[in-house]
């Protein structure tokens, strides 16, 4: 009997496994034909359908991938505490599929010289950032990875501002990631976007001391840099971690960004990006100089308080909620949080799509 019983179960099991290989594999298909077809085909219709469309696939995906939904939800509710109901916090991870896909749209609407993603941005503060420009030391642009930042990147270096980015190219040194794959993620998404760059993107890796020096190549030339100074530190960087309120909780941050303006005398600017309700609006929020007086902690600090605001005003805009592990080395989960078995990310199937290209501090 007891054989019996435990043949069925390694049936079952073997089932179970070529079930989940099968959605893995369709899942995959999807994305990739979403990437390469549906989007780019799709952002050369009217703004108003081009980003219904990514909504109608968002809510698809929301339907249909129950593991990471769930996987937001209960992110959402264990970080954010008795602020959200269960209700609230579907409709929050629904809004991040939407959001997901609309972000691809926005990169393929930066074709050419991106005026049709260009037309349906509208950019504040640019006051700002021509004033500390003029100055001629540079300009630090200090974001989350929030909203469509890396277009948002891009769209202000078409617009005249040469701009540079520091950040990890992820899908180059996530594991599990083909050959194949990562030059289907450069052909799709980082040549669009980097067709709009300045200077290829500044790769901040671990004792890279040339990461600063070529950064402070681009502040001289008085250029834009632009950083998103939330992203989880990496192992070799836990001791350079600080702990920063965010969240209610304390989040471990790396501080580079302020030991990047001291040393080259550049200020540093807020910039955050909003959707808006009709999904193919945005705006781009840039903010005055942040005062760099105090202790590197304190400095920081206010640049924190910026994108804390930013993530309690629009949660579903901010990116981690749908990786456990990266919320977990942030600080923002237990350690010991058991992560949920990944879908074998394929293009959008991970996090936020485009939008997840880990940026960390010097």
């Amino acid at each position: 009997m007891g054989f019996s019983l435990t043949a069925e179960q390694h049936e079952l099991k073997k089932r179970r496994l070529r079930a989940v290989s099968m959605e893995r594999l369709v899942r995959g298909a999807e994305s990739v034909a979403y990437c390469l077809v549906i989007a780019p085909l799709a952002a050369r219709l009217p703004a108003s359908l081009a980003y219904r469309i990514a909504c109608w696939r968002g809510d698809c995906c929301f339907r249909y991938r129950v593991g990471k939904r769930s996987e937001i939800v209960r992110n959402l509710r264990r970080v954010l505490g008795d602020e959200f109901g269960p209700d609230d916090a579907e409709r929050l991870a629904r809004e991040s599929f939407r959001l997901t896909s609309c972000e691809v749209i926005d990169v393929m609407r930066l074709r050419g010289r991106a005026k049709s993603l260009g037309k349906l941005v509208e950019i504040r503060g640019l006051e700002h950032l021509d004033a500390t420009l003029a100055a001629g030391k540079g300009a630090i642009l200090c974001t989350a990875h929030f909203g469509s930042f890396s277009s948002a990147f891009s769209l202000l270096h078409a617009n005249g501002y040469p701009l540079t980015a520091i950040g990890r190219t992820w899908w180059k040194y996530a594991g599990g990631k083909s050959s194949t794959e990562q030059r289907l993620w450069d052909f799709v998404y980082a040549r669009r976007l980097q067709r709009h760059r300045q200077r290829p993107n500044i790769e901040p890796w671990p004792g890279r001391i040339q990461v600063v020096v070529q950064a402070a190549v681009v502040l001289h030339a008085n250029e834009v840099v632009a950083i998103a100074s939330d992203a989880p530190p990496l192992d070799a960087d836990q001791a350079r971690a600080v702990e920063m309120p965010f969240l209610g909780r304390q989040a471990r941050l790396l501080p580079g960004v302020v030991g990047l303006a001291r040393l080259s005398g550049a200020p540093v600017l807020m910039m955050l990006v909003y959707r808006s309700a009709d999904y193919y609006h945005q705006v781009v929020e840039i903010s005055p100089p942040v005062s760099l007086e105090g202790q590197t902690v304190t400095a920081f600090g206010r640049c924190v308080a910026v994108m804390d605001a930013a993530v309690k005003r629009n949660p579903a805009e901010w990116v981690y909620w749908a990786n456990t592990e990266d919320l977990s080395t942030l600080g923002l989960l237990p350690a010991d949080q058991p992560a949920p078995l990944p879908e074998r990310s394929s293009w959008l199937s991970s996090s936020r799509g485009p939008s997840t290209s880990s940026s960390t501090a010097l």
